[in-house]
């Protein structure tokens, strides 16, 4: 299985970057990871918030095969523990899901077209976190996830 991580902007912050990279060079040993990061809409001070997500849906779609499995980051979505959110990815796998994509949106969310093409949701927390640390709490998640599932002692219960 492959796992990309899609966001909409990159990730500025020097301290946030060495996080992700972190994480990102541990799960190589685990699985096929990337981190797609898609251009922020320029010139937005003169659309209104559903218009720039319609913008944002427009080139997130474009990153979608139809054999994807789409799961969007979102506050609507099913809460997991870490150890749940292991086995969702554990059974992903059994039922042999090629490519998953876990998106995060634009600033105001996802306009309806993306929560139409998406398999699933899911919320990293009840509280607002900005997108760019969100980037490294989910890749860490991902990280921690494969270690419960190899039984390695990074995570404790």
């Amino acid at each position: 299985m492959k796992i990309t991580l899609l966001t909409v902007g990159k990730t500025e912050d020097k301290y946030l970057v060495e996080g992700i990279e972190k994480y990102v060079k541990r799960l190589k040993h685990y699985v096929k990871f990337e981190i797609k990061d898609l251009p922020e809409l320029k010139n937005t001070k003169n659309l209104s918030e559903d218009q720039q997500k319609a913008k944002e849906a427009e080139l997130l779609l474009k990153n979608f095969s139809n054999t994807d499995f789409i799961v969007l980051l979102d506050e609507k979505g099913v809460s997991y523990t870490s150890v749940q959110f292991a086995d969702f990815l554990n059974k992903k796998m059994i039922s042999a899901t090629q490519h998953m994509i876990f998106v995060i949106g634009g600033p105001y969310g996802f306009d309806q077209s993306v929560y139409q093409r998406a398999n699933d949701k899911i919320s990293l927390s009840k509280m607002t976190f900005s997108h760019q640390m969100v980037r490294l709490f989910f890749t860490e998640q991902i990280y921690r996830a494969f270690t419960i599932l190899r039984g390695e002692p990074y995570h404790h219960e």
